[in-house]
This record gives C-alpha cells, structure tokens and sequence, in this order.
C-alpha cells in the first residue's frame, strides 16, 4: 500500500481533466491512497470521489503567494510522508514543492508537458502542424511511470450518486422541452467569440419555444451581460453568479447541450456526460486540450487560416489584428450547428 501525493494547481480547466485520470487510477489502485494537492476553490471539482482519493487545498493568491508562504506550506506537507510524488503541473511553485520530497529521498514523477512540439503547433513562421498526445494521455503517463495499475474507467461524476437538483428548482423550474446552455467567455481574449455575434445566437434560439437557455459566466462583467442578455430574450436564464461549483456541475448535467469556448466550462460539462459543442479560435485542439469524451466532430472552429494556431492559451496578441479565427464564424454557422445537434 503506497500514499500518493498528486500535484496540480492550476488552472481550472487543467485541474478539471486531471479528474477522470486520478478517478480511473483510484480505482485501479484500491490499496493505495491518493492526495490531490490543488487550489482550495477547486476542491469540490472532485466531488463523488472514490473512497481513497482526498484533496488538500491551498492558497497561492492569499497564504502561499510568496515563498515564504510557499515553503511553510511545503515543509508542513512533507510531514505526510508521502511513498510518491506525481507533478502533472510542471511549473516553479510545483517543482519547489517536489524538490522538499526528493531531499527526503521519496519518487517523483513529472508529466511531460511537450513544451517544444508546443511551440512548433503555434510558431508563427514554421509551423508543425499535428495532432499532439491529450493532455489527459499525458496525465496517465506519469501514473503509468510511476509503475501504478491504469485503466480508464470515469465515465461521470454523478456516475454513482445521482446530483442533488433541488437547490435548482427555483430558477431552473421544471425540465420540459430541450434545455441548452451557453458559456460565452473565457479567460483569454484569444478564446472569446464576439460578444455582439454571441447575442445573435441566444436571441436566434430564444425564438424557440421548446428550448430553454441558461448563461453561464464568471460574476462582475459577465454576470451583468448576461443578465442583460436573459432581460431581452424569453425562455433565457442567466445562472451567472448564482450557484456554487457543485450545484453548476448538476445543472450542466442536465442540459441536452453546452456552447461554450475552449474553456473551463467545457472541461465541466465533458466530467458530467453533457454533450459539447465548442468554439476555438487561437487556439486548437491539436494541443490536446479537447474535452473528454467529446466528439472531435463537434469542434466549431475556421479550417482554412494558416495562422492557426497561434497561441496554447490563447493569451497573444492576434498576428493579423482582425481575430479572424473568431470573427470569421457567423452566427447563423453557429445555430444552425446547434440545430443539427438536437
């Protein structure tokens, strides 16, 4: 029986696919424990979890923002006396921490993050353009490495525990008819479809009686477009602001269909079963951050500009200044995707 010490701090759709594999490998392993060491507001990302899989939490933006901080924190956890240590993030905050375990003479494993065949998908002159290993392929690998048993066997969350919907009522009502969801933003510029063209495409499908559309978005600027949003257009309702992760995961569960970006919510909607279709821009699934389980055919996305992609985040600047990844899309292409898929 060996105690395992799982690494991954960010970011939230990252964390979110490392969820099917440690899952899987729990299950694969029931004599060993595993203890995921992520961002404390991520925690109940692992909800339903099997019964040898805990989660520690900590705080880089508060308590462990500094080094100090950091190696507090790291010199506590040492104490754990963890057999293996698994990074599948691979930056400085997580090698500081690994480091503390090589000295006292425990295994490390580290994913290997491609960073080289990265940079040749985005380079912007002599590009290599090629599907990459999945980045949940990735993940399996340090567990395969470290000589742990691995065979994917997640298929949701609520798997064995049917979600709670009652806090869900109130807002939500009862299901008739189909029940779309639309989460039009995302961290980057580079990953966003136009605002306006995205109102087009609510505004189209709220003319549809048997539809019901939920917004989803981070408070503050999202939360009040889409607001405005669901003010103007019958059968939307925005859920921006209004629902902690756990209840957000139960109603992404129940929706027919999600559009969203290569985003967190993506990631969300692929850990419940909920069908997906997503918007990409600068960047490309090629990178190998496409959602589990989802359907490569299901991808909306400009095939014929070589610029792309130009970017594994999404975070440059547009080589050409115009975003034609994005704005190249119509609408119209989009609902009737959307249409098609129902």
């Amino acid at each position: 029986m060996a105690d395992i010490l799982v690494i991954r701090l960010s970011a939230i759709g990252d964390v979110a696919m490392t969820v099917p594999v440690i899952y899987s490998a729990a299950k694969a392993n029931p004599e060993d424990s595993f203890t995921v060491l992520t961002q404390a507001f991520l925690v109940p990302v692992f909800m339903n979890r099997p019964g040898n899989v805990n989660v520690i939490g900590i705080n880089t933006k508060t308590t462990e923002k500094n080094l100090a901080g950091l190696l507090r924190f790291t010199s506590a956890l040492v104490k754990y006396d963890f057999d293996l240590v698994l990074d599948l993030h691979d930056v400085l905050r997580t090698m500081i921490i690994r480091t503390f375990f090589r000295l006292n003479g425990k295994r490390v494993f580290v994913v290997d993050k491609a960073r080289k065949d990265r940079a040749r998908l985005t380079d912007a002159e002599h590009k290599q353009f090629k599907q990459l290993r999945p980045v949940i392929e990735c993940y399996a690998d340090v567990f395969r490495n470290a000589g742990l048993n691995y065979m994917e066997t997640f298929t949701s969350l609520f798997e064995s525990s049917a979600p709670d919907l009652s806090a869900l009522e109130p807002l939500a009502g009862m299901k008739t008819g189909k029940w779309i969801g639309i989460a039009p933003f995302a961290k980057h510029r580079g990953k966003i479809y136009p605002v306006d063209e995205m109102e087009q495409v609510v505004a189209k499908l709220s003319e549809r009686e048997d539809l019901t559309i939920f917004l989803f978005g981070g408070r503050g600027y999202e939360e009040a477009v889409l607001e405005q949003w669901a003010f103007e257009h019958p059968r939307v309702k925005s859920v921006a602001g209004k629902y902690a992760l756990d209840h957000e995961l139960a109603l992404i569960s129940r929706l027919d269909l999600l559009l969203c970006m290569d985003s967190a919510n993506m990631h969300f909607a692929s850990l419940v079963g909920t069908r997906v279709l997503s918007i990409w821009g600068a960047t490309h699934p090629y990178a190998g951050f496409y959602g589990y389980h989802q359907d490569p055919k299901d991808c909306i996305q400009q095939l014929d500009l070589p610029c792309r992609p130009c970017s594994v985040f999404g975070q440059k600047p547009c080589y050409r200044g115009d975003w034609a990844c994005m704005s190249e899309i119509t609408p119209e292409q989009i609902v009737e995707k959307i249409e098609l898929s129902l």
